[in-house]
């Protein structure tokens, strides 16, 4: 079916009171298998590309990107496309003509002041070509050369006064927040400060996004999505679904050379592993 925008499918899952999952995509295997375990859970998903991973594509956002809008359009499941931790200015000019509906653009890093002017900047841009825009206030921390983060560190934590005033001085439209998940962690430990998540639901007028949620245990996701969040982002489960059929395979068969052999166990694996975390989910389909 035609891609859906990441916008109708949080309005619908923020109405709902529940929450769209979405998934990281870095192969091909990634977007077919997403798609797959969309299709089984009979539920809506968003496909996101990181930064890191049009990195790892050599930089070239137009292979990745057309490959996974592909495979979504010849999906039966609503799915949406999103380009995820966009740092780049450069990158986030480029999503609009590379399809995607939404983008994060992630100024988390820099000083308040600082985040607010460039992020105010990518929603203006965002506002002038279609695309829906998605900020991070407070560190949840873990990604790709950074260093663990102490969840109880101040300033780590997003404070509710302070993510009220962000939302409306820069008009995004959704705000990613730090409530005690970390991005690649491989063992589901997290717990969650759903107190805090209540207090940012009824402090911010726009839906909030729960990043790390690979190593948040189906109690605790359910728990957030009840206390207001409204869409779950997943990543390294996948990838750790995908290592294990790897090894699994390559353990029993060390002969084999064709990557078909061990990429499909790889894909069905991940596949039901997006299954597994839409059915925490139980999101209603939307309408064909």
């Amino acid at each position: 079916m035609p891609l859906v925008s990441t916008a109708e499918l949080v309005s619908a899952a923020t109405d709902g009171k529940r929450a769209v999952a979405a998934f990281n995509v870095i192969t091909l295997e990634h977007a077919e298998a997403i798609a797959a375990g969309a299709e089984t859970a009979g539920a809506p998903a968003i496909l996101q590309i990181s930064e890191n991973a049009v990195r790892f594509h050599g930089g070239s956002l137009t292979a990745i990107a057309a490959a996974t809008a592909a495979v979504a359009r010849a999906s039966t499941a609503p799915l949406a496309l999103h380009l995820d931790h966009v740092v780049s200015v450069e990158l986030l000019h480029r999503a609009a003509a590379e399809g995607f509906g939404s983008v994060m653009f992630d100024a988390s890093k820099l000083p308040y002041e600082e985040n607010v002017r460039a992020t105010a900047d990518a929603v203006r841009w965002g506002r002038a070509h279609g695309i829906w825009v998605e900020a991070e206030l407070g560190r949840v921390g873990g990604k790709e050369g950074e260093p663990p983060l102490d969840a109880h560190t101040p300033g780590v934590r997003t404070d509710p006064a302070e993510a009220a005033a962000y939302a409306e001085a820069t008009g995004v439209d959704a705000l990613a927040v730090a409530v005690g998940s970390s991005h690649a962690m491989t063992e589901r430990t997290a717990r969650l400060d759903h107190t805090l998540i209540a207090r940012l639901r009824e402090a911010v007028p726009v839906p909030l996004v729960l990043h790390g949620s690979s190593g948040v245990p189906d109690t605790e996701i359910r728990a957030a999505v009840a206390a207001g969040m409204a869409k779950i982002n997943v990543g390294t489960a996948l990838n750790t679904a995908f290592t294990g059929a790897v090894r699994e395979f390559l353990a029993e068969d060390g002969r084999t050379v064709d990557p078909r052999k061990y990429l499909a166990p790889a894909r069905t694996a991940m596949a039901a592993t997006v299954a597994a975390f839409l059915g925490v989910l139980s999101p209603a389909p939307l309408p064909s």
